[in-house]
């Protein structure tokens, strides 16, 4: 049961780090928009910060850090 869980969490953690990556890349390019006065999406990315990409970086921190708390606990139950 574990091992199922643990890969189901990796396999959502690993979308979320892409997620999370090309969400960086969209606001950089945005924010370069912005400064030469294009509009490439600066807006609709503000206004998706709350609902949409603060809770992916939340998933993001959240999730690594139970899979290390499980890493632990479990190499100290099975010191093999």
């Amino acid at each position: 049961m574990k091992e199922r869980f643990m890969n189901w969490l990796n396999i959502v953690l690993v979308a979320d780090v892409f997620f999370v990556f090309a969400s960086f890349a969209w606001f950089a390019i945005a924010v370069l928009g912005r400064s030469t006065g294009v509009n490439l999406g600066f807006d609709l990315w503000y206004s998706l910060w709350q609902p949409v990409f603060n809770p992916a970086l939340g998933i993001l921190m959240g999730g690594a850090i139970v899979s290390g708390i499980i890493n632990q606990v479990s190499k100290r139950l099975n010191p093999k």
